[in-house]
């Protein structure tokens, strides 16, 4: 699937639904699947985990949107350091992750993946990447069931990253590379880049996953080796906990020629409804999606999606970070929207990204829409104006398509509110 054409799909009209009774997907007679959910009335917490897609499922997608690339060479987590946001030195400590029983195709332990973002030098978001440090035979049980021993093999990563923009990726890295001992390259012909989300998965992904793991054991009971086994593949790959939010699900590199493990016949969904899932939950990924040169992370959500490091050393583009972090005021945020015609019903192909949001009330510009799916999507709004309760936000130009701003439930607290605890503080 084209990376541009993700940010504007609108649904045919006329198309009809069918439910497919073997998995339970509501699926349009259409060359796109749609998840189910978005037609009709316009819900009341509709976003935020309670949609369809939590209560079914849950259901796997190939992001074709993502390509993998590695990292090989003595220096690769140093000069990864100086570029990113997050800090890629946990890499160097022990792992962070526990087999619960090893087995002979799971690592005893294993390093979470990590995710980050790079900036340019004014502190504006570049790229998205997630980290992974894939576990080596030295980890392993073998097959006598002996202890792993400890791997001297020079530090190699994998990352996913934004596949519209992996060779820009690649010229961006190579450019820094300067004398450091690392090389960089393509790896997507080998690898795929996949997401396990939905139904139980949005309240505890750890727990659900090993359920699922487990019963593929002996006779309905737990087996935890079969439960190892069963997240990982003979090469080792593994699903991880999305490292942005444990709602997201979970995500893994898988060889291209293997299905992952825990897919199973009739869950596998075209990645739109992996979209509408991060939709729901306000989570943008990627360059198209996070605005390349404009785009300020924090605005983004990033510090709340673990993207970003306070502690770690200087960085590429850290100085806007850190002093608009330590300001403590982010007027501005992504934001799940809704968008509803006057007489309630959910507008199904009247929004494009990059309309702007308007507020009735004072007729000023308080938000522009980024990201569209049907009557889903995302939009960079001023918090003071998207408040809960305000009904007054429509379409510019379109005074008939009103817009409702979401505030997701994983949100901190204090999020919009910063200006209230100052206030406070001065009284």
């Amino acid at each position: 699937m084209p990376v541009g054409r993700r940010t504007a799909i609108s649904i045919a009209s006329g198309l009809r639904s069918q439910l497919d009774a073997s998995v339970g997907l509501c699926t349009l007679r259409a060359s796109i699947l749609r998840a189910a959910g978005i037609h009709g009335k316009s819900g009341e917490g509709s976003t935020s985990g309670d949609t369809p897609l939590s209560t079914k499922g849950p259901y796997a997608s190939n992001l074709k949107h993502r390509k993998v690339i590695r990292f090989d060479g003595p220096d690769a987590i140093n000069f990864l350091q100086g570029l990113i946001t997050n800090d890629v030195t946990k890499f160097e400590d022990g792992p962070t992750g526990q087999t619960s029983t090893p087995s002979v195709n799971a690592p005893v332990v294993y390093h979470q993946p990590v995710y980050a973002a790079m900036l340019n030098s004014q502190g504006r978001f570049l790229y998205d990447l997630f980290l992974y440090k894939p576990g080596v035979e030295e980890e392993k049980l073998d097959r006598s069931g002996s202890g792993p021993g400890k791997s001297d093999n020079p530090p190699v990563l994998l990352a996913d990253v934004d596949a519209g923009v992996v060779d820009e990726i690649l010229g961006y890295l190579k450019k820094h590379i300067l004398r450091k001992k690392v090389e960089v390259n393509d790896i997507s012909e080998e690898l795929a880049v996949w997401q396990y989300y939905g139904g139980k998965l949005a309240e505890e992904p750890g727990n659900t996953a090993e359920s699922e793991a487990g019963s593929i054991g002996w006779g309905g009971s737990t087996d935890d080796s079969a439960l190892s086994s069963a997240q990982t593949n003979g090469e080792q790959r593994r699903w991880y906990k999305d490292p942005r939010l444990g709602v997201l699900g979970l995500r893994g590199l898988f060889s291209k020629d293997t299905p992952p493990p825990l897919v199973e016949s009739g869950t596998e969904v075209d990645e739109d409804y992996y979209l509408l899932w991060r939709l729901e939950q306000g989570v943008a990924e990627g360059s198209v999606e996070i605005p390349k040169g404009e785009a300020i992370p924090l605005e983004y959500n990033m510090e709340g999606l673990n993207a970003i490091s306070f502690d770690k050393g200087c960085y590429v583009g850290q100085e806007l970070i850190a002093r608009t972090h330590h300001r403590g005021v982010i007027r501005k945020r992504l934001m799940p929207l809704n968008f509803v015609q006057a007489n309630g019903e959910e507008a199904q192909e009247a929004v494009t990204p990059g309309a702007e949001v308007v507020d009735k009330k004072t007729g000023k510009k308080v938000g522009k829409v980024t990201t569209v799916l049907g009557p889903r999507g995302l939009g960079l709004m001023r918090l003071e104006s998207a408040r809960e309760g305000n009904d007054q936000l429509h379409i510019e130009n379109q005074g008939d398509i009103f817009v409702k701003a979401v505030r997701p439930k994983w949100w901190p607290r204090e999020w919009g509110r910063e200006d209230e605890g100052q206030a406070a503080s001065t009284a």
